[in-house]
């Protein structure tokens, strides 16, 4: 077995050695890498909403009412109102009977699907899942059946002839994925979820608050809120907070409660930042004109680079420029640093091999002047 000098040692010879880099400050789309401002697209931050006034102005209320911490799981003395009033909100948003927060996306999706599901069970799961959703499934002991990206006819050739077999079935999919800033084709999963009897989870960790009518995400957009049984997201992305939640029906958060490891063994969070949740949430219907904006601004992103001949994937808001080459993709990253863009590069094992690339997050504080520029400069870089 590898030790961890020789691990260590053989990431850095491979160019894969991840580190860490400090910021001073991160503001308005904006970041701070030792003595440099950059222009941020590796931020989740998609509304510009981690530093807007009403999110502060709620955490510091909630922190002088309650105090820094919670100082206990929510099973013992952590449990407050504003616990509650964000699940009923986000019930609310997500048109669910009801709803449970969790203290990150990793331990939601790591806590749910291995209560959900057990040995004797199967989980069909898109390839390109997340580490979170594919840790979640492997603890559960539950068979895996992975399907082709985005390939609903593969889920069921696989539910064919699979399914029979197992008690219980459960279908997982994100909503738009991470590094490739797709979406599946949501109604047909659902069909098909249907006809083979088993639940569907969805992961809307990148949707929430910017799809929909009220910014719910994909599953409002398409209709499909009663059809979808377990809705999962997180606020630490578009809503510019902390924590992460699951829309069910009453049984199933009922169940969670009572048989989630992640949810039972974890001292609840912050009231400040479940007043941030709550007050990010009521911004959504507010100022929705940010969404608006957001999406704009990256169709003209994803639009320009295309007709420049690049290779762009997805449909959203996360645009990933594939080089395929780890080289090529260090290269370009290199050089847009230098020109003051801070963008990284994504390479395996995040990305299958000869799919390196560079995942431009586009956030509300990208206007078209940034945008244009940037275009210019990756027009003009060699690599």
């Amino acid at each position: 077995m590898e030790g961890i000098e020789e691990f260590l040692i053989r990431r850095n010879k491979e160019g894969l050695l991840r580190v860490l880099r400090p910021a001073s400050y991160r503001l308005g789309g904006k970041i701070c890498i030792g003595d440099r401002e950059y222009i941020d697209f590796s931020s989740n931050d998609y509304l510009g909403l981690s530093n807007h006034s009403k999110l502060i102005e709620a955490a510091k209320a909630a922190l002088t009412k309650y105090g820094a911490g919670s100082s206990a799981s929510r099973l013992l003395s952590g449990d407050l109102n504003i616990h509650h009033e964000l699940e009923d909100a986000l019930a609310r948003l997500k048109k669910k009977e009801s709803a449970l927060i969790f203290n990150s996306g990793y331990q939601a999706n790591v806590g749910i699907i291995s209560s959900l599901c057990a040995k004797g069970d199967a989980i069909f799961c898109d390839r390109l899942c997340h580490a979170s959703i594919i840790d979640g499934i492997l603890l559960s002991g539950a068979r895996l059946f992975r399907f082709r990206h985005c390939d609903s006819e593969h889920l069921e050739e696989n539910l064919k002839k699979e399914r029979q077999k197992f008690k219980n079935a459960l279908v997982v999919t994100e909503t738009i994925f991470s590094m490739d800033g797709d979406r599946p084709d949501l109604k047909k999963l659902v069909e098909i979820k249907t006809r083979y009897n088993c639940g569907l989870l969805v992961d809307e960790a990148h949707a929430t608050g910017i799809y929909g009518a009220s910014g719910s995400g994909v599953v409002e957009e398409e209709s499909l809120s009663k059809e979808v049984d377990y809705i999962m997201g997180t606020f630490g992305k578009a809503l510019g907070s902390f924590g992460a939640y699951l829309a069910a029906s009453k049984l199933d958060t009922d169940y969670l409660m009572n048989k989630c490891r992640s949810f039972i063994y974890s001292t609840a969070l912050p009231p400040a930042v479940i007043a941030a949740n709550l007050a990010a949430i009521k911004l959504l219907s507010e100022e929705p004109c940010r969404r608006r904006k957001l999406l704009e601004s990256a169709k003209f992103l994803r639009g320009n680079l295309k007709a420049k001949g690049f290779d762009v994937r997805g449909c959203s808001q996360i645009i990933p420029l594939v080089t395929g080459d780890i080289g090529k993709t260090v290269t370009l990253a290199n050089f847009l640093k230098d020109k003051g863009y801070w963008v990284m590069p994504i390479r395996p094992p995040t990305v299958p091999e000869g799919e390196s690339r560079l995942r431009f997050s586009v956030t509300f504080d990208h206007d078209t002047t940034i945008l244009a520029r940037l275009l210019e400069d990756i027009a003009n870089a060699s690599f």
